[in-house]
């Protein structure tokens, strides 16, 4: 089969439509590359066209245009279930052959994607350097005497190595996120509970997200649009809308400097410098913040009495099973049966941590933070001699992310060193997403447009008054899954006024047609971005005399947005000489 090394769904589409590929002959190079890549560790359960074969019969009874992942073989986490595959979250006595998928396995199946394999794993997702496996330490897909990640190292490895076009990982504290820096990859971690997780071997369940790893952002994006949505039989799915791809307002950096570690530090340092310059360059405004409240709350995770989740989750089979775990896994669970960690300082480390999510809230809103995904990379032998000194090291720009609500996109910047890749992480509000991947793709290709035919159906509504940013009501734009796009003016021929009320709101009310142009005014506004599926109840909350109608901007272009009916000119201020709602209510406070 003559193809690139790399597997990518905009190329399989494109030589399944040229008839210059079949899936089975996909499957059959993948079988033969991870025969011959068998000393990466790639694989728990690896590809065989006995267990393949009847996921590309299926493909027969659909139809290639309906399914967008026709014929895309998949890799998944091996704490992740495929009916009738065995899953061990790398634990042989762990051991079980589920009779389901597990959803986000089933809605992939489903879309025409095919899986091929299980994947190794640090083991039961315990661990950010992927050695920690009695299925073996997995390599890096580069230089094997490097780590490669973890928890999910087999899946970013299985991409890295051409034996998937996509892979499924889990990340509790970066898992999905890490071996993506490592090996050169994208690695999407979206929103807790905006993927389910039914069916995925729970680390720390309420924290725990299922990820993907690709070769592009286009590919991560195609996974989330046949994956995301509620499971109204997962206790921790939430109705998270799909990413309506945006620029944020801000681009936040950490102020001062930050920490490099390993047997490459200067190189990281070096790249993360070259990579702040380009950044600054993005044509972006950026902002150098203050870090304090991510480094604190990652402390939380591992230092602190949250830790007893795991063992909440995974301590029966422990205890059931003595000598069944790696020590080092072991070590670690049992950490969560500390005495220090009572019910008292599990609420006192929740209240805590509630504090600064309200501090990341405020400081990300339409921003993006970015920084390094990893501050360094290890050889395996030196997590060998130092198993908790190098694991915990790498998780210090990661660990605070699905602590605080965040959701996050590593992505390659330039190498630190020959096949030394770099990567760095995007980190926005939880129903913002569609900005990490705004920003990601200015990032990687800045002077080419980028399409997106995953993004989702959404409507873009022109706001002037109490629903633009930082006055009270943008909380309603915001719980109704609607992002900031940018900021706009009405073409000069609209009449502005203040209507009586508590609060004092605007009305915009567009001139007659048949009065002259010149005399109306142009007025300052925002536009959004908002689902589709989300219009029908934003607008039945909107009170009289106010509506929704096509706005004219000054473009030329039309928008829907709000207006208010003509009559409730009448006795109201005319503030159109103003032309912005701001130069009224220029603050927050004063609309309190």
């Amino acid at each position: 089969m003559n193809v690139p090394f790399a597997l990518t769904i905009k190329d399989l589409r494109g030589k399944y439509v040229s008839g210059e590929l079949h899936p089975k002959e996909v499957v059959q190079e993948i079988i033969s590359r991870a025969s011959i890549d068998q000393h990466y560790n790639i694989w728990i359960t690896p590809p065989s066209m006995e267990r393949i074969q009847k996921f590309l019969d299926a493909l027969e009874d659909k139809n290639f245009k309906d399914h967008p992942l026709w014929g895309i073989p998949f890799a998944v986490k091996d704490n992740i279930d495929v009916g009738g595959w065995p899953t061990t979250a790398a634990c042989p006595d762990y051991q079980y052959v589920p009779s389901e998928h597990a959803s986000v396995v089933k809605r992939l199946i489903d879309a025409g994607a095919i899986p091929v394999g299980k994947c190794n794993l640090d083991q039961f997702a315990t661990g950010l350097v992927g050695t920690r496996s009695p299925y073996g330490e997995t390599r890096n897909s580069l230089r094997g005497e490097l780590i490669s990640g973890g928890s999910s190292s087999g899946s970013a490895v299985a991409v890295a190595r051409g034996q998937a076009a996509f892979a499924l990982g889990t990340d509790t504290a970066g898992s999905g996120r890490v071996p993506a820096a490592l090996n050169r990859l994208v690695g999407l971690k979206p929103s807790l509970g905006a993927w389910p997780t039914r069916g995925v071997v729970p680390a720390c369940a309420s924290l725990d997200c299922v990820t993907v790893f690709g070769h592009t952002a286009a590919d991560a994006l195609a996974v989330d649009a046949a994956v995301r949505g509620m499971d109204s039989q997962d206790p921790w799915s939430r109705n998270v809308p799909p990413p309506s791809p945006a620029l944020p307002a801000q681009l936040c950096l950490p102020r001062g400097p930050l920490r490099f570690f390993g047997p490459y530090e200067a190189a990281y340092r070096k790249a993360w410098n070259a990579t702040v310059q380009r950044i600054e360059n993005m044509g972006i405004p950026v902002k150098y913040v203050d870090i304090g409240i991510f480094t604190e709350a990652a402390k939380i995770l591992y230092d602190g009495p949250l830790v007893a989740e795991r063992w909440s989750d995974l301590g029966t089979f422990v205890n059931n099973h003595p000598a069944s775990l790696l020590p080092i896994t072991e070590t670690i669970l049992r950490s969560g049966t500390a005495a220090a960690w009572t019910a008292s300082s599990l609420f006192e480390a929740s209240h805590l941590l509630q504090r600064y999510k309200l501090e990341a809230r405020k400081l990300l809103q339409d921003h993006v933070l970015i920084m390094p995904t990893c501050g360094g990379t290890w050889t395996r032998q030196q997590v060998s001699d130092e198993p908790l000194h190098t694991n915990s090291q790498m998780g210090i720009y990661t660990n605070h992310c699905n602590l605080l609500d965040l959701c996050a996109i590593s992505i390659p910047s330039e190498d630190a060193d020959v096949d030394l890749p770099f990567g760095i992480t995007l980190f926005g509000l939880w129903n913002q997403e569609g900005l990490l991947i705004g920003t990601a793709d200015r990032f990687i290709a800045p002077d080419e447009p980028c399409i997106y035919p995953n993004a989702g159906n959404t409507v873009q509504i022109a706001v002037c008054g109490l629903h633009m940013r930082g006055y009270p009501l943008e909380l309603q734009m915001l719980e109704h899954g609607a992002v900031f796009i940018r900021e706009a003016r009405t073409a000069p021929k609209y009449n502005f006024v203040k209507l009586a009320g508590n609060p004092e709101k605007p009305g915009l009310i567009k001139r007659n047609p048949e009065e002259r142009d010149a005399d109306g005014a142009s007025i300052e506004l925002e536009v959004w971005e908002m689902p589709a599926d989300q219009l029908g109840r934003f607008l039945s909350a909107i009170p009289s005399p106010l509506s929704l109608g096509k706005i004219e901007l000054d473009d030329l272009s039309e928008v829907t947005g709000f207006l208010c009916e003509a009559y409730a000119a009448d006795g109201a201020e005319d503030i159109s000489h103003l032309g912005s709602w701001r130069k009224v209510l220029p603050i927050f406070n004063e609309v309190n």
